[in-house]
């Protein structure tokens, strides 16, 4: 299995580094050529330094055979284009990308294309662990210093 890994950052390069892992052919693509040092001395995996919105990038990258691509890049934008480029010009159906805008997940979502949100999952888990909390019962005593 070939992946493509846009964007190698935090995100990216751990999501590339777990793939590699499972014994995918993994390539990351970042426009600074620093990140390669987020995948480790051990890397084996490729990596090109561009912007992923160049079709010829992706192309060295190997996408015209890969299997699939996840875009984590800075940016929504630049991640919803690279998104498109790689499902609709190249065909890889396994385009997951991660969009931080809730409501343009949703709408993208719904146009076909895999989306990863990850501001609607902090939403969701942050208000599921709050209501997980026992409120309202009674609170511990303060501690107070006696004053001669």
């Amino acid at each position: 299995m070939q992946a493509i890994i846009i964007g190698c950052g935090r995100v990216g390069s751990t999501v590339a580094k777990r793939l590699a892992s499972e014994g995918w052919h993994v390539t990351a693509i970042d426009e600074k050529e620093s990140a390669l040092s987020r995948l480790g001395e051990d890397w084996t995996g490729g990596f090109v330094v561009g912007h992923g919105m160049d079709t010829d990038v992706l192309r060295e990258a190997g996408i015209e055979e890969g299997d699939g691509v996840v875009v984590a890049t800075d940016g929504d934008n630049t991640n919803i284009v690279i998104g498109q480029v790689a499902q609709k010009r190249f065909g890889i159906d396994c385009t997951v990308v991660r969009i931080l805008d809730p409501a343009r997940a949703d709408f993208y979502a719904q146009r076909g294309l895999r989306t990863v949100c990850p501001t609607s999952t902090a939403i969701d888990v942050l208000t599921e662990a709050v209501r997980t909390c026992e409120v309202g019962g009674p609170k511990e005593a303060s501690v107070q210093v006696a004053r001669p």
